[in-house]
């Protein structure tokens, strides 16, 4: 079965090139282009792990993973952070809302999918 994936950004270009990578290695990927809208679609679908982008508008990444979090058809659903930020602070604060992993803008795409890998084998 092809794992299902949701990638929330708010930037064209890294919906795009995360689709192409992701597409490219045999995964179904949806796209959001804010938290709000990534957490309507995952109220609709379950899916094998989301990947999120901190800064966007209507609602930031951390605010959707504590939003996804509480969702019950959600349960265990790893969550990647995809951002330009690199702060431990923040990485922590991300920790403790529900994020599985990190990866820092710019990302080469074997990076992303290696890293999707790695969460789907737990």
């Amino acid at each position: 079965m092809t794992a299902s994936i949701l990638t929330v950004d708010d930037s064209m270009s890294v919906r795009m090139t995360t689709r192409i990578a992701l597409t490219g290695a045999g995964y179904k990927v949806t796209e959001a282009v804010d938290g709000l809208d990534g957490l309507n679609k995952a109220r609709a679908t379950r899916f094998d792990v989301v990947i999120t982008d901190l800064n966007m508008p209507n609602m930031d990444g951390l605010r959707m993973i504590e939003e996804f979090r509480r969702l019950p058809n959600q349960i265990g659903v790893p969550i990647l952070f995809l951002t330009t930020e690199s702060d431990a602070a923040l990485k922590g604060r991300a920790k403790a809302a529900g994020a599985t992993g990190w990866l820092v803008k710019p990302f080469e795409p074997d990076q992303l999918v290696r890293l999707v890998q790695k969460v789907l084998a737990k």
